[in-house]
């Protein structure tokens, strides 16, 4: 296995990444979610979303074929100084391998100029929200129901320790997205 990580460039790419989205949705997600939510979340609903967003991503490939991605952040005026970790899939023959852990890496190293980074996940998700624990995030007690979806998210931060001024302007230059 030649797992390499780089950023997303190519529609072939793109395209990878809508099918992990669509495949890792229909793999975790039974049980979790609304069935006729989870019906709506084609790979047609995906190739738009990874089209309309193709920055602030990193691509997981093995041997050229996408087999996971995060992708990542900045709240903006909500949150000037919390990074988030918007999404991170893999799909599941890669799961134990520490593709995840890599992925969870290279987005967290793209946010390093935030003192605080965030993530939301299904609360009844307990695989993703061990392996968040795993990463150093913890539940903050902020939660979301989603009608549609019919099922709760959970938010989970992940506070890193101050930086001294030399190394907060050098992450604030190159960390930044």
């Amino acid at each position: 296995m030649g797992v390499i990580l780089k950023a997303m460039e190519t529609e072939e790419e793109i395209r990878g990444k809508a099918y992990v989205h669509w495949r890792a949705w229909h793999e975790a997600y039974p049980g979790l979610i609304s069935p006729a939510f989870l019906d709506g979340w084609t790979l047609e609903k995906c190739e738009r979303i990874a089209f309309a967003r193709t920055q602030q991503l990193i691509i997981a490939a093995d041997e050229g074929r996408v087999i996971g991605f995060v992708g990542y952040g900045d709240r903006g005026r909500e949150a000037p100084d919390t990074g988030e970790i918007f999404a991170l899939y893999v799909l599941s023959a890669y799961y134990g391998k520490g593709v995840g852990r890599r992925l969870m890496e290279a987005g967290l190293a793209q946010l390093k100029g935030y003192p605080e980074v965030c993530l939301w996940v299904l609360k009844e998700n307990s695989r993703a929200i061990r392996f968040y624990r795993k990463c150093g995030f913890r539940p903050d007690g902020e939660e979301l129901f989603s009608p549609r979806a019919g099922a709760s998210e959970i938010r989970m931060r992940l506070q890193r320790p101050p930086q001294r001024a030399g190394e907060r302007e050098a992450a604030g230059r190159e960390g930044r997205p």
